[in-house]
């Protein structure tokens, strides 16, 4: 169901039960005022009947008794006089005297003869008891007669609601429908923002919304599009010195020829690394699980990340003892975050440098990885583009697809990376983690 039709339906339905129920609430109090007037009239009449006898002379009274006078009748209405002997003076019909017999005095009854059914009511005075009655058929007919006049209105009004309401909906929600009509004529490739003229204030949040997500497609889009070109470059280099390496092999012989070879197989290495990194990269970014259920505890990551850099160990500076607070993120994602800052240290420190790692715990909530190398230091630019992919200052501090892998692991679980230049030299990369809650190990684990 459509929006509009929703609307149509929910509004409609609403507005013809408040009608209605207005409606049956005014029907239902104008019978009973209906009710309580042609009563009020019935019981008037008695009255006025009652009036007129009481001013005749005494011997009409005897006269009365002896025969019964006839009383011209009255359009709707029967009338009955009874003596107080109980002999009956004057009437209107001589053959309703059951419908119109003594009742109980001051009240209203109804009365039926023949299959009509009457309202009657009787009223003493003076010694003399009158009986008055409506047929209740005639009263009927009156009835529906108002009951048509007063709804008429509410028909004619509740089907001009109507038609107002489908042509308020309409009008108001063509702004939708134009909305929809631009962006069906739309180019799949167009991804300029959508125009926010004349638009109504409750959909141009929806149409900001809307542009927000055109921009960040936008963005991604351009942003795969530089990724491809430079991830293109980024293996061509390798790809043309295994190729280079492989023709002078093909061409020398001896010794040169082996080192022409060894060039090539560490050109293949350092494809298969970039390769490597690449799928990580993909795998961090594009949402995927890793979860294997160890818990990833800061000792063995640093092992396994010092491992996987194939560095010797007399290069590092490392702690005595390791925190035991377990790491909110998988095993996997944190070996590969801190080994890129390995390599990352060891390439910009030098050739026999040595790198210094420390682990810090921040009231069991955070937990740093720091990372100090001793090479020369970069400058501010340097400093904010590391972290870029395939950023590359110099051939020595290689590419920043290492980094834009530690950022994005960092940022999927809530993390940080952060450098700085420490006052005695070099650079130190900060990275820092959530632990996980109520799960730290034992003591002597």
């Amino acid at each position: 169901m459509s929006l509009r039709t929703r609307l149509l339906v929910t509004l409609g339905v609403t507005l013809v039960l408040l009608w209605g129920l207005a409606a049956a609430w005014l029907l239902r109090d104008l019978e009973e005022q209906f009710v309580a007037t042609l009563d009020q009239r019935l019981a008037q009449s008695a009255r006025m009947v009652a009036g007129l006898m009481a001013q005749l002379p005494q011997e009409v009274w005897f006269e009365a008794d002896r025969r019964a006078l006839s009383i011209p009748p009255i359009e709707g209405l029967a009338c009955q006089v009874h003596s107080p002997r109980g002999e009956i003076m004057a009437r209107t019909h001589t053959d309703l005297e059951s419908i119109l017999a003594v009742g109980e005095v001051g009240g209203h009854a109804y009365r039926e003869e023949g299959g009509v059914t009457w309202r009657v009511f009787t009223y003493e005075r003076g010694g003399l008891t009158i009986t008055t009655a409506d047929r209740m058929d005639e009263r009927d007919l009156l009835l529906g007669n108002v009951i048509k006049v007063a709804t008429v209105p509410f028909v004619v009004a509740m089907l001009g609601s109507l038609m107002a309401l489908w042509i308020g909906v309409v009008r108001g929600l063509s702004p939708i429908a134009r909305l929809r009509d631009s962006l069906a004529r739309r180019h799949p490739d167009a991804l300029a923002p959508v125009a926010t003229y004349g638009v109504p204030g409750e959909l141009r949040p929806l149409v900001e919304t809307l542009n927000g997500l055109l921009a960040r497609v936008q963005q991604a889009i351009v942003r795969e599009q530089r990724f491809t070109n430079d991830a293109a470059h980024e293996l061509r280099t390798p790809l043309t010195a295994i190729k280079t390496h492989l023709q002078v092999a093909s061409r020398v012989e001896g010794e040169a020829a082996r080192d022409a070879v060894a060039y090539a197989e560490e050109g293949v290495e350092r494809l298969a690394r970039i390769l490597d990194q690449l799928l990580m990269l993909a795998r961090v970014e594009g949402r995927l699980a890793f979860e294997d259920g160890t818990l990833c505890r800061p000792a063995e990551v640093v092992a396994l990340a010092l491992r996987d850099s194939a560095a010797p160990t007399s290069r590092f500076e490392l702690p005595e003892a390791w925190p035991e607070t377990p790491l909110a993120l998988p095993r996997e994602l944190a070996v590969t975050a801190l080994r890129n800052l390995i390599d990352n240290a060891l390439r910009h420190g030098g050739e026999g440098s040595r790198v210094t790692l420390e682990v810090e715990c921040d009231n069991h909530t955070t937990l740093t990885f720091r990372v100090i190398d001793q090479g020369p230091g970069v400058d501010d630019e340097a400093l904010e583009q590391m972290a870029r992919r395939f950023w590359r200052a110099s051939k020595q501090h290689g590419s920043g697809l290492g980094l834009a892998i530690v950022v994005a692991i960092a940022e999927r679980f809530g993390g940080d990376l952060k450098f700085v230049r420490p006052a005695r030299g070099g650079l130190e990369a900060r990275l820092t983690f959530p632990v996980q809650a109520n799960r730290t190990a034992p003591e002597g684990h």
